[in-house]
Order: structure tokens, then sequence, then C-alpha cells
């Protein structure tokens, strides 16, 4: 799925979604290793491992887009 896809299926996904690494870089405007980079100084919410993914809280990355803290 291209990047343009994630960010225009992002809108519609519940807070309780999980979206991967590729996601929210798309979202941030950076890289993967840049979102890794970031959530390690809480810069970014934690990533919450399901399966063996990781995944990120839509819930928690929307507060973030709109300015409140991680």
């Amino acid at each position: 799925m291209k990047s343009a896809d994630k960010l225009k299926n992002f809108d519609a996904l519940p807070n309780a979604a999980g979206v991967d690494v590729h996601t929210v870089a798309a979202l941030c405007g950076c890289t993967p290793s840049t979102v890794w980079e970031r959530s390690r100084r809480n810069a970014l919410p934690k990533p919450r491992k399901i399966g063996g993914s990781a995944r990120w809280n839509v819930g928690e990355l929307r507060k973030l887009l709109q300015g409140e803290p991680a």
C-alpha cells in the first residue's frame, strides 16, 4: 500500500486501532528509522508488540498530531 493510501485510510480508523511503522513514517513525513529513533527518545508514543509486530496506537498518534504530548 502506498503512503498516500495509508494516510487516506488513517482518518477512518478507530482510536483503538494499531498502525505499522510505515504508516507512522508517512504521517510524520520521515523514514521508518526516524520513527524508531523518535519513539526511543519519547518524541513519539511507544509501539506495542502484537503478534511479533510493532503497532502504534491510532488514538495516541492523533493526540500527538493535535499538539498534545506523547
